[in-house]
C-alpha cells in the first residue's frame, strides 16, 4: 500500500498538482492526500486554500483533504519544525492520526528549503520527494543548504514552462533532474475554474494591474509599494486605457486601494478594485485584458506564455536594486521579468511585445546570477558566470549584480585589486553615504 502526501499553500500550486495528476506525473498510488497549509502572517484572518473559490473543482483529484496548521497548532506552519530527537514519535503520531499504517508514504511539497516542506520531508525520513514549483523561483539557485538525508531523497522537479528553453538551477547540486508540467494540462485545468468567483464584474478588455503585497515582505515600504501601484496606473493610462482593474495581493490592506482610487477619479479613469480573492488567470479568461501589469509576479509570465496576452512590467529596475541581501531568492524572478518583458513607458516595447533577451541568453544570465547568489552551492558554475561577466557584462546588464558582490568572489566586473580598500574605508563610506542622501533630497 502506498500514500501519496501532496502539500499546498496556494490555489495556483493546487491547479499545478490537479495537471500533474491529470498526466500521469505520478505512478498510481492506495491513496492520496492533500495536505494545505495557510502560511500567510496571521493565518487566523487570511483564507486557506481550501477556502479559495474554485478549489471544490480541484478537490477530487484527492481522497482527503487535511491541514496542517491545525496539525501542528498553535504553531504556524513556517516557524515550525520538529527536533531531530522528536522525529520518530511525530511520524508515530502523523501515521495514527491521518491512518496512514504501515503505508510507504511518497511526498511532494514546494519550497523544499524552508519549513513547513523541509519540517514535513524531514518527519517522514524514509519517503521519496517530489519538489514541485508554482513559479519563477524554481529558475534560481536553492536559496541555502539542503541537509543531505533531505536532498538526496529528491529524485525530481515538477515545474511549469513558463519561461519555454529556461532550464531550472533550482536542486541540481543534487543532480535532480526537471520535468515540465505539460502546459496544455495546466491551462485545461484553469479552465476548470473559469466560472468561480461570481461576484466578478464583467469587464472587457481592460488594463489589469497586479499587486502583490511586496511590503509583506520586506522588500519594498508600504508607502513605495502604494506608489508603485500609482505608477502601474498611470502608465496604463499614458498607454490610452480608460477602463482599469486592480487585483490586490489578497492579504493587502484595504486602505491601498483607496489611495489608487483618488488617483483614478483625478484621472478621470474607471477604476474597479475586485475584492474577490481569484487566480489572475481567471480573469485573463473572463475578461481577457487589453494590457497586463505588474512587477514581477509570475502571472506576467503565465498571461504571456499561457494565454497570449500584452504584458508590461514596472519597478524591476528599483527592485534589482534593494533587494537585500544579494541571495534574496526573489532576485532570479526580478531579473527574468526584467530581462524579458517591455517597461510600461516604454510604448514601443509594449506594443510590440518582442522578448528583450533571447532564451540562451538569458540562461546565461541566470546561472552568472544564480553562481553570484550561491557560490558556494553552485561552484561548478564559476566558469559559466566569469565568461558571461567577461563578454556581456555593460551597463544595461550592470543592474543585475552589485560591484561589491563581484569583487568579495574575485569575478569580472568587481573593484580592481588596487583600489579594493575603497569599500573598507570609513572615510570613504562616509563621503558616500552623504552623497546618496543629498542625491535624495535632491530627487
Amino acid at each position: 500500500m502506498t500514500t501519496q502526501i501532496f502539500m499546498a499553500s496556494t490555489l495556483y500550486g493546487t491547479a499545478t498538482l490537479a495537471a500533474a495528476l491529470d498526466t500521469e506525473c505520478f505512478r498510481p498510488a492506495s491513496r492520496r492526500i492533500l495536505l494545505v497549509s495557510n502560511n500567510a502572517a496571521t493565518p487566523e484572518t487570511s483564507p486557506g486554500v481550501d477556502e479559495m473559490p474554485g478549489f471544490e473543482r480541484l478537490r477530487g483529484r484527492f481522497d482527503e483533504v487535511v491541514s496542517w496548521n491545525e496539525t501542528v497548532s498553535p504553531f504556524h506552519p513556517g516557524g515550525w519544525a520538529p527536533r531531530l530527537d522528536d522525529v520518530p514519535l511525530w511520524e508515530r503520531h502523523l501515521r495514527l492520526a491521518w491512518g496512514l499504517g504501515d503505508d510507504d508514504v511518497e511526498l511532494a511539497v514546494e519550497s523544499i528549503q524552508v519549513n513547513p516542506a523541509l519540517g514535513v520531508a524531514q518527519i517522514f525520513t524514509g519517503a521519496p520527494v517530489t519538489v514541485y514549483a508554482d513559479g519563477l523561483m524554481s529558475y534560481g539557485p536553492t536559496r541555502n543548504k539542503i541537509d543531505p538525508l533531505v536532498g538526496t531523497r529528491i529524485d525530481r522537479l515538477l515545474h511549469l514552462d513558463l519561461v519555454p528553453g529556461l532550464k531550472p538551477l533550482l536542486l541540481t547540486e543534487f543532480g535532480v533532474e526537471a520535468e515540465i508540467v505539460p502546459t496544455d494540462a495546466f491551462v485545461k485545468v484553469l479552465a476548470e475554474l473559469v466560472d468561480t468567483g461570481d461576484t466578478l464584474p464583467a469587464i472587457e478588455e481592460p488594463a489589469l494591474l497586479l499587486g502583490q503585497y511586496l511590503s509583506a515582505l520586506g522588500i519594498l515600504t508600504a508607502e513605495e509599494e502604494e506608489a508603485l501601484h500609482v505608477r502601474m496606473l498611470k502608465g496604463a493610462v499614458e498607454l490610452g486605457h480608460t477602463r482599469v482593474v486592480f487585483k490586490p495581493h489578497p492579504s493587502a490592506p484595504a486602505r491601498w486601494s483607496r489611495g489608487l482610487e483618488k488617483e483614478a477619479q483625478r484621472l478621470g479613469v474607471d477604476l474597479t478594485v475586485l475584492d474577490t480573492p481569484v487566480l489572475a488567470e481567471v480573469l485573463y479568461q473572463r475578461m481577457r485584458p487589453a494590457l497586463v501589469v505588474g512587477c514581477f509576479s509570475t502571472a506576467l509570465l503565465t498571461a504571456s506564455a499561457l494565454y497570449g496576452l500584452p504584458v508590461a512590467r514596472i519597478g524591476t529596475e528599483t527592485l534589482l536594486e534593494q533587494l537585500a541581501p544579494y541571495e534574496n531568492s526573489n532576485r532570479v524572478p526580478v531579473t527574468i521579468v526584467d530581462a524579458l518583458l517591455p517597461e510600461l513607458g516604454d510604448r514601443g516595447a509594449v506594443e510590440s511585445q518582442r522578448p528583450r533577451m533571447t532564451v540562451a541568453d538569458l540562461n546565461r544570465l541566470v546561472r552568472a546570477v544564480g553562481y553570484a547568489m550561491q557560490s558556494k552551492i553552485y561552484p561548478e558554475l564559476r566558469a559559466a558566470a566569469e565568461s558571461y561577466l567577461t563578454k556581456r557584462l555593460n551597463e544595461r546588464t550592470l543592474r543585475y549584480f552589485k560591484r561589491r558582490r563581484l569583487t568579495s568572489l574575485g569575478l569580472p566586473g568587481g573593484i580592481p585589486v588596487q583600489l579594493a580598500f575603497i569599500p573598507r574605508n570609513a572615510t570613504v563610506r562616509r563621503v558616500a553615504r552623504r552623497a546618496r542622501s543629498l542625491k535624495r533630497a535632491l530627487g
